[in-house]
């Protein structure tokens, strides 16, 4: 449970981030994935799963590492199969693997470190829809 915590505030800073676009020129795996609103949980039912908007897909791979600017390395792009290595900061990295199950659903194997300690977890990734767009006053 604590992983997860960890993971829902890194989601929240990956929220923020304000890229565009689906996927990176050349990058085949994410290429029919589309961004939006996702919800994000430790379980393959999708259970007690947090939101996020995605604005950029890329992101995925670097959930557990929220705001950091991370180099990644692509390792493995392939249609489905996703494989980077990312460098985060000083003493932050982490490898993740994204599979695309369908345009709509992914699995995310992740592990590194952040914040001083190791993390090590899969998450379960579906689409529900387009990210809300808060409204002015």
């Amino acid at each position: 449970m604590m992983a997860m915590r960890r993971v829902a505030l890194a989601a929240a800073a990956v929220c923020a981030v304000a890229l565009t676009g689906a996927a990176a020129p050349g990058m085949r795996a994410l290429s029919g994935v589309a961004p939006g609103a996702w919800e994000i949980s430790t379980s393959a039912t999708g259970s007690n799963p947090r939101r996020i908007c995605f604005k950029d897909m890329r992101l995925v791979a670097q959930l557990a590492h929220g705001y950091e600017r991370c180099r990644g390395t692509v390792l493995r792009d392939v249609p489905g199969s996703l494989a980077m290595d990312l460098t985060c900061g000083p003493g932050e990295f982490g490898r993740s693997e994204v599979t695309v199950t369908t345009p709509r659903s992914l699995k995310i194997e992740t592990q590194g470190i952040h914040a001083g300690g190791p993390f090590n977890y899969t998450l379960y990734a579906r689409r529900i829809g387009n990210c809300r767009i808060p409204t002015g006053r």
